[in-house]
Parts: C-alpha cells; structure tokens; sequence
C-alpha cells in the first residue's frame, strides 16, 4: 500500500466500528479504497462470510472478486458479493413460506420459478401476442422484442422506484403532451404490465420486479428476515451507490445503523444507470446516515491537460464559460472525407501508437454512441490487418446475432429434424465455415453439394466427385465426415435436453483440435453464454404450463423460435470478461463507461452524430417522469428534453475523460457511417473549444 495517498490510508485504516461516505470524481482511487478496506478487514481477523459486498450490477464487482479469488486469500468463509435484486432473490427463497400468501400467489405451497430477462420476454410474448392481433399497440412501429421488454421495465421501475405497478399508464399520461394516440398506448401498456403480473402470481413466476417488490414490501419489515439479515452481515461495503436506485438506497439506509462497520462509495458526475432506474440523488442523501463523510479530488488517472479538457468540454455542453481553458496538444482530429477513409486513419493512428509510442493496446479504447455490426466489422478487419490485437463488446447484442452461437443453432437444427426448423443454404455454409474452421469459398462449395434444405439431408464427403473433393480438400472432407457422422449418431438415439446436447456437441467435436471453437476464446465465450441462457429458459419453462402439455411442444425449438423474435439475452459475467486483455476494446461509450477501466488513449468516433446526446425512442416507457423525483401531474415538454440531452452528455463526455490517462483523438469525416453530413451537439461543443 505504498502507493497510496494520506486520505487514502485513512479511510482503509479507519476503525472497524466506523460508517465512512467517501466521494469524488472518476479515477481518484475510490474503488482503490474500497479493495483495499476489504483486504485490511480480512486481514485483521474480521469473517470473511459476515462481510456484505454489494454494487448496483454485478459486472462492478470484478475487482473486488480479483482479490477475493486471488491466492493470497485466507481459507474460511466467503465474503457475500450480490445486488439488491440478487440479495432480494435470496430472501424470497429462503422465506418464500413466508411471502408467496401475503403476495397473492395462486399456489404458495408450491415452489417459486424465478425468471431471467430472457424468459421473462418470453412469457410477456407468449400474453401480448393475442393483445397484438385484438389491436393493441397499432398506432405504434416498433420490434415487438423491444415492446416486450419496454413492458417489462415498466414494471421494474415501478418496483425500484417504489410505486404500485398499476399507477405505471396514469403517471406516463399525465406527463404527456402531444398527440393523444399516445394516451392510448399507454392504457395498452399498463394492461399488458396487469396481464403479466397476474400471469405469474398464478404460475408462481418470478421477474425482477415481482422479487424486488416481495422483499422490499413484504419480506424486509418482518422482524425474522431483519433479524437474519442483521445477524449475518455486520460489515459492509457499497461500492458505485450513485447508480443503484431509490428503493435500495431505502433499505441500505434503514439498515445503515446496524452495521459495526460500512463504507459507501459514490462516485460525483455519475448516474449512466439512470435509464434502468438509478438514482444518484437519493444515493447521495445516504451521506447523512455516516459518521463520516471523505472527498477525494486528486485524480490518479488523468493528466492535467485531459482534466482541464475534460472540465473546457463540459463547460462548453452546459454553456457556461471555463474557468482554464485546455491546451491543445489534450486532443486531436483524425480527418476523413469518405467513412472508410476515416477508420484508416484510425488505425494506421493506433499502429503508430502501438508500434512506435510503444503503448500496450490495452491502454486503448475506439469508442462510438452506437456500435453497429457494419462498424464494428470494419473497425476489426483492420486492426487484424494491421496485425493489432482487439475485443469488442456490446452487451445489448443478441446471442442471435454472434457467428459462434449461429453456427450452434444450425448445427443443433440439423440434429433435430422434427423441430422442422430448415436452416437455409446460407445459415449452413456459415456453420461449416466456422466450425470446421475453413474459408467461405470451400465452405460453400461443401454446403451446395452435400446440403438438402427440404428434409434436412447431408450427404457423405465419398458422394462427392474426386475432382471436386479435391477443390474442397481431404483435409476439410475429413473434419466434415466426422461432423457428419456425429449428427447421424445422434439422430438415431433419444433427444437430450438442449443444453446437454450442446455441451455433448462442443465437447466431443467442435472444441477438438482443428474445429473453429479450439483456439477462439470469445467463440467459446459466447458457447458458454448460449448454454447457460438454454439451461436458465428450461428451468423457467418445466414447471409452467405454457404450452407443455401440447404433444409437439419441445423446449429447444421454442428457445430458438425465441431468439427468431429477437429476445435479448440476459447479461452474462463471461460477455464482460476476456481472457486476453492486452487488446484495444472497440465499444459504445457507455458500455465503457459502466466497465470503469481507465485507459491511456481513446479515441471517439462520429462526434457529430447526435447518438452521443438523444435518448433512444422508448414510447412506452420514460426514465424521468417514472422516476421518484418527478413532479405528479407535471407535463414532459421540449425543455425538458433538451434540459435532459444536455446533463446526459455532459456526464458522459465528463465520464468517459475522467478515465483518460493522456490524449484523445476525435474521428471526424465529412460524411458519416450513414453517408451524411452531420453535426451534433457534441461536435459543437468541441468547436467551442477551438475557437
């Protein structure tokens, strides 16, 4: 600990009967503190298992979780590390006797089935579907996979926020002011929220807001889980408070006092979360409840120059005059007429930062308000060009969508003929090619020749004409056979459950030596996702009735209709997680952001575009007027907006240099990603520093 600051060891050697409040900027050592508080209570002898962890997601709690699984900690107990929707899981299955009457559950002798948002959707489909073709929703275009989950967010504000899911319509009407259509939306909406509810007190389903309203209304007054809960934890540590919600923050604050020890971190500028209901105001206020509240101010990340740009910058958003103007050898412009010519200059940049600069990729980010699959291909083709190291994530990108998991969907088609899901030609070549790990050309010559769509037949590599097979190569001809012969096999013994049949196919053949899954760390990766994701849904569905008992129901091919429908898969720890590091990420900014990992260099791509400030279209939903700080009655007009616009990118361009150590490049071209001219607010704001 020689490295850290006096208020630092201040904090991390506090007495062990202290409530501590600790704030400040990005990057001045909070979490730094909070790690090492952590190592200091072990170390003095404190149980590990009577320490509570919490962060508002659990992707924030990796580096705590790098210490506790590192093999410097002590044999014993297990620190608790959770959320408060995962805490709020816990209780209600531990008290669930205690809880499913009082909620209204149809059968409460029987168990809960505790839904992911995968299947959450899932079933929400399953009720609005007929609602669609009755005519709900006709007024509004929209994928029905994003009205699903619009629906669902609704009633997981209504839960976090602290207001009965059935006041969800009245209080997005009587903020609107508009067309009146849009009233009309918001009755269909609330009915479909009562539906589903209802749906799952009488199946004994479990969403997110359902476990959070159970534990918060129901279980928390009771004096048995108080006393359990009191009696387990007696140290805590709170790390990123600014993006949990009001409703956490309400327990967190009942329960402050009866902890021997806590320490609350809250981060200044912050609250990304606000559009899933986090709420920096009331995280805040639970300042009052400490003995002692800390500042940090000195930045351990940035330069002086990236922290005078960062302060110009957002002086510039928020129209106010800066106080120290930034010099300007803190940013520069990386100009393109075309697009393509743009990302060119990007990377040749990144090549000379790397090669000649001597920077590790690891120290570099390529950051954009959207990362869209055109994008995110042209940017890694030539960083593989160039020979750069690189990994890209989006966690709002379907399973569907990654190549890995495709490849797994088709295959596992074709082992299950009676799910009469015929993957076309093109689905197939993609599958040979990634999982026999060959070129597009020999894939789809292999696919045309052996390929039947109609009844699903694959016909053997020794059918194929030698001049042919020889165009192909043995090489491919064997690892094709083998496949081949492992899908017969199959389809002559008795279905496994999905899940089972892909860990069985990976296992034996596609993670073997010479398949596309052996050396592909994030293809394999995705396969665990994809498994895990299978295994949740099956869970969730054998205990339902949704269906079941219809002779031709089967659970995989309703997962992969599921998918069809553009179902988002859950979050999964793997998809934050890489195994090589030492990459430049390519991401949207505010997956970044919420990955709280400073870098050396970013660069940030279509500063013009106005996806850096516009909230995205949600007509059934509204982060502000569902939030708890939202005046009843109020209407939502064009200020609002703006107002909004404004103090969102100002907290995200303030985020995103707070986790800059040295330079950072804009990446501008005359025409955008989408072939026009644009010139957004962050723009500019850029241009006001110029000038």
């Amino acid at each position: 600990m020689t490295s850290l600051s006096l208020i630092q060891r201040q904090v991390i050697e506090s007495s062990l009967d202290r409530r501590l409040f600790v704030s400040g900027p990005a990057g001045t050592g909070k979490t730094t503190v909070g790690i090492e508080r952590l190592r200091y209570m072990l170390e003095q002898g404190i149980p590990a298992d009577s320490i509570l962890m919490l962060t508002p997601q659990r992707t924030m709690q990796e580096p705590y979780l790098e210490l506790l699984n590192g093999p410097q900690r002590r044999a014993g107990g297990e620190v608790t590390s959770a959320t408060i929707g995962g805490l709020a899981r816990r209780m209600v299955d531990l008290f669930w006797p205690m809880a499913a009457e009082q909620a209204g559950f149809k059968n409460p002798e029987q168990p809960p089935v505790f839904l992911t948002l995968e299947t959450a959707q899932y079933y929400m489909a399953y009720l609005v579907r007929p609602k669609l073709e009755l005519g709900y929703f006709q007024s509004l275009t929209i994928d029905r996979n994003r009205l699903y989950s619009q629906i669902l967010d609704n009633l997981n504000k209504a839960a976090v926020v602290g207001f009965p899911h059935t006041q969800i319509g009245s209080r997005m009407d009587a903020a609107w002011f508009g067309d009146p259509v849009q009233r009309r939306i918001y009755q269909d909406a609330q009915e479909c929220a009562s539906l589903f509810r209802e749906y799952c007190l009488e199946h004994n389903l479990l969403d997110f807001s359902l476990q959070l309203e159970i534990f918060s209304n129901i279980l928390w007054p009771q004096s048995q889980v108080q006393d359990h809960l009191k009696h387990t934890y007696h140290h805590l540590i709170y790390d990123n408070v600014e993006e949990d919600t009001p409703r956490a923050h309400d327990m967190i604050g009942e329960w402050l006092a009866d902890f021997d020890s806590a320490l609350l971190i809250h981060d200044n500028d912050a609250g990304y979360r606000y559009f899933l209901g986090g709420d920096a105001v009331t995280g805040y206020a639970l300042s009052g409840s400490c003995d002692q509240k800390l500042d940090f101010v000195e930045s351990f990340v940035s330069s002086e120059g990236i922290s005078r740009l960062s302060e110009t910058l957002v002086s510039a958003i928020t129209h106010r005059e800066p106080q120290n103007p930034a010099p300007n050898d803190s940013m520069e412009f990386i100009l393109g007429h075309y697009y393509p010519e743009l990302l060119d200059e990007v990377v040749a940049r990144i090549r000379i930062l790397v090669e000649e600069k001597g920077i590790p990729p690891s120290e570099i980010v390529v950051l954009a308000p959207y990362l869209s699959d055109a994008l995110r291909f042209s940017i890694i083709n030539r960083l593989e060009q160039a020979g750069i190291p690189w990994r890209s994530h989006r966690p709002s990108r379907s399973l569907r969508d990654e190549p890995a998991s495709r490849t797994l969907l088709t295959l596992a088609a074709l082992a299950h003929p009676h799910w009469n899901v015929q993957p076309a030609k093109f689905d197939v070549t993609h599958a040979f090619m990634f999982a026999l790990d060959t070129d597009l050309i020999r894939a789809q010559l292999l696919t045309e020749i052996v390929y039947r769509q109609r009844d699903m037949r694959l016909s053997g590599f020794d059918e194929i004409k030698p001049g042919m097979q020889e165009r192909i190569t043995y090489v491919l001809g064997e690892k094709y056979t083998n496949l081949r012969a492992w899908l017969g096999a199959y389809r002559e013994t008795t279905p496994q459950p999905f899940d089972f049949f892909l860990r069985k196919l990976f296992g034996e053949v596609l993670s073997q030596p010479e398949y596309g899954f052996h050396r592909n760390l994030d293809a394999v990766r995705i396969a665990s996702s994809l498994i895990e994701s299978i295994k949740k849904f099956r869970y969730a569905m054998e205990p339902s009735y949704v269906d079941m008992d219809n002779p031709s129901f089967d659970l995989g091919r309703e997962y992969i209709a599921m998918l069809e429908d553009g179902v988002i898969a859950a979050q999964y720890l793997e998809s934050w997680r890489t195994e090589n590091k030492e990459t430049v990420l390519v991401a949207p900014a505010h997956t970044f952001l919420m990955m709280n990992h400073p870098v050396a260099v970013q660069f940030w791509l279509d500063p013009g575009s106005n996806g850096w400030v516009q909230r995205l279209s949600q007509p059934l939903t509204h982060p502000y007027v569902l939030s708890r700080h939202w005046e009843s009655g109020r209407l939502w007009v064009d200020s609002d907006e703006v107002n909004a616009e404004t103090e969102s990118l100002a907290r995200l361009a303030g985020g995103l240099l707070s986790r800059c150590r040295e330079k950072l490049f804009l990446g501008l071209a005359d025409l955008s990603e989408t072939g026009y001219e644009e010139r957004g607010t962050l723009l500019k704001a850029f241009q006001k520093l110029i000038h």
